[in-house]
């Protein structure tokens, strides 16, 4: 069976893969939909969250000039200490409030929340909550 997508993506075509290849296209094929609308500015920097099995990292992207103006992650020195299990939703939440915290020491208020194509569950959301209850707006 063979399903065109369009020409923007980097694979042209399905054929006959299997689930996991799959589910990594759509994925792709989600990032590319989201970051058509989400961007980040100086003023409302972009919350970019990447989640892996074992860890989850957050970083503030002001894509106006490409630069990171801060991240934090389950592996970053300031929290190893921290964080016994950086995949589950207890880690997404102190790398949220630590994040955060970050923002507003560079007098950051506002931000655009890009889920990198994920659904908002689980640690995505996690994270994306204890960044708004420490300050964030989005």
């Amino acid at each position: 069976m063979i399903q065109q997508i369009g020409t923007r993506f980097p694979i042209d075509r399905l054929t006959a893969m299997n689930a996991r290849e799959q589910k990594k296209v759509r994925l792709v094929r989600r990032k590319y939909r989201i970051r058509k609308r989400v961007f980040g500015t100086p003023e409302r920097p972009r919350l970019t969250v990447f989640r892996s099995h074992r860890n989850i990292s957050a970083q503030l992207v002001d894509d106006t000039t490409g630069r990171t103006v801060c991240a934090a992650g389950t592996n970053t020195k300031a929290l190893v200490g921290q964080i016994k299990n950086g995949g589950n939703s207890e880690a997404a939440a102190i790398v949220g409030r630590h994040l955060a915290e970050q923002a507003r020491m560079h007098g950051i208020r506002k931000v655009a929340f890009d889920r990198n194509g994920r659904r908002f569950h689980g640690r995505i959301k996690a994270l994306a909550e204890a960044a708004r209850q420490t300050g964030l707006e989005f």
